[in-house]
């Protein structure tokens, strides 16, 4: 700790310089726009920060605007269907955000009477909403002075001042929370982080614009050339490959789908009857136990078997869909038939929404 307390000391003084150089570039300079930028809804900032959890910001705009379409405040939100809202997040991925804002919206109908939470505290108690969300939420809607530390606000940092201590680190977490947070001016904390969050996110990106950096040449990184190793991690992710070979069953106008109540990806969401085996196996192999487990003897052979790829964050998800016409519907474990243009009321994983927009 005493370490930490003089590696403080020493990083503040030049990080008062950065903070008043920062919020001038942000006033005069950041061009960035974001249509929840200066928002002060909590609703539409919570409902944004849900979003861009994982996600680009590029890809979570439509969305965004979707859900404000939809539903316009937590009342709506917590009063429509989960399919409704399911089918609305649908393509964006890591479904269990989703699960997380219909959770929480209910939580505030019920415990908070529709207003959202003020304090940074009552804000954390909700679903989904770690110390980044409910900073960034605090800050921006309630003038609250607390920082936001995430991914930029780690590269920020630990560049500009040449830190090495690795950001995924139980030192390194405390040391750039509190770091963060010494650098705060807590009259402009919203103002504050969403300064350095744009930084981190335009100009000290992984690949840094360090040319037009307006502190490029008071930058550790910079002076020393460490900018691609810089943030470090002592944490190397593993990911996990999985074969999901899908059945896509139709007879006539009618398809076979199913709901994943499991725990695991995609929960709530619906996909095709399904073999997942533990390594790759040909396709052929695979086809022949799934028609014999199901006592299916008569049948076509649709298009050639797709295959594509899909990378998550611990997974890479390898799909193999075989579309097999029936001539009459045999009864699948788990699953039920339904008329093929209601398909597109059910949410499903973006890839077998892919595929079913192509058979419609």
């Amino acid at each position: 700790m005493e370490k930490i307390r003089e590696l403080h000391n020493h990083y503040l003084s030049k990080g008062k310089v950065f903070r008043k150089l920062l919020l001038l570039w942000h006033l005069r300079d950041n061009h960035r726009k974001m249509p929840w930028k200066g928002e002060k809804d909590p609703y539409r900032i919570w409902l944004s920060e849900i979003i861009l959890q994982q996600t680009r910001v590029e890809q979570g705009l439509k969305f965004y605007q979707n859900f404000i379409d939809a539903f316009p405040d937590v009342q709506a939100l917590a009063a429509a269907p989960e399919e409704k809202v399911f089918k609305l997040w649908e393509g964006l991925g890591y479904y269990s955000r989703c699960r997380n804002l219909i959770h929480s919206a209910h939580y505030i109908v019920r415990e908070h009477k529709g207003n959202f939470p003020a304090t940074f505290d009552s804000i954390l108690k909700l679903k989904g909403v770690g110390n980044y969300t409910a900073a960034a939420i605090a800050s921006f809607a309630f003038d609250l002075p607390h920082a936001v530390v995430d991914g930029n606000v780690h590269r920020v940092l630990s560049r500009i001042f040449g830190i090495e201590l690795p950001v995924d680190s139980l030192m390194g977490k405390k040391f750039f929370e509190k770091l963060a947070q010494s650098l705060l001016p807590e009259k402009q904390a919203g103002l504050y982080n969403q300064a350095i969050m744009d930084f981190g996110a335009t100009i000290c990106k992984p690949r840094p614009a360090c040319s037009i950096c307006f502190f490029a040449i008071n930058c550790k990184a910079f002076k020393n050339n460490s900018q691609d190793i810089l943030p470090v991690k002592e944490k190397k992710l593993k990911v996990k490959n999985r074969h999901l070979h899908y059945f896509f069953l139709q007879c006539g106008n009618h398809i076979a789908i199913r709901q994943r109540l499991e725990k695991d990806i995609w929960q709530q969401l619906y996909e095709f009857p399904l073999l997942e085996t533990a390594k790759e196996e040909a396709d052929e192999e695979v086809l022949s136990i799934f028609l014999q487990q199901n006592r299916i003897q008569k049948f076509k052979p649709g298009s050639n078997v797709q295959f594509t790829r899909q990378k998550l964050t611990h997974q890479l998800v390898h799909f193999h869909i075989q579309k097999i016409i029936l001539e009459k519907k045999v009864a699948v474990p788990g699953c039920t038939w339904i008329a093929l243009e209601k398909s597109r009321n059910f949410p499903f994983p973006k890839t077998l929404a892919a595929y079913l927009n192509l058979h419609k």
